[in-house]
């Protein structure tokens, strides 16, 4: 099953992650089919805090993909603004 969930970058203590479309079976941090977008929590000031591409996740999601709990809110945070 396809799934679309973050997968982890940045350093220790600065966390940065890219929302991706992934085979469930996959590692968190390992191959994934297509990059959505980005999350940074620990954004500040005038950095972006996250970037989603909603009409590739929108796609995905008709094929009959499975958003995380974690994306779907950023989904519907970006819908709000």
């Amino acid at each position: 099953m396809v799934k679309i969930r973050l997968s982890r970058g940045g350093s220790k203590n600065a966390p940065f992650y890219h929302i991706v479309a992934t085979d469930s079976r996959n590692k968190r941090d390992g191959r994934y089919l297509e990059r959505l977008g980005f999350f940074n929590p620990i954004a500040k000031g005038v950095d972006l805090r996250f970037n989603l591409d909603i009409t590739n996740i929108q796609k995905w999601q008709e094929k009959g993909a499975q958003t995380s709990d974690r994306v779907l809110s950023l989904i519907k945070e970006q819908a709000k603004t």
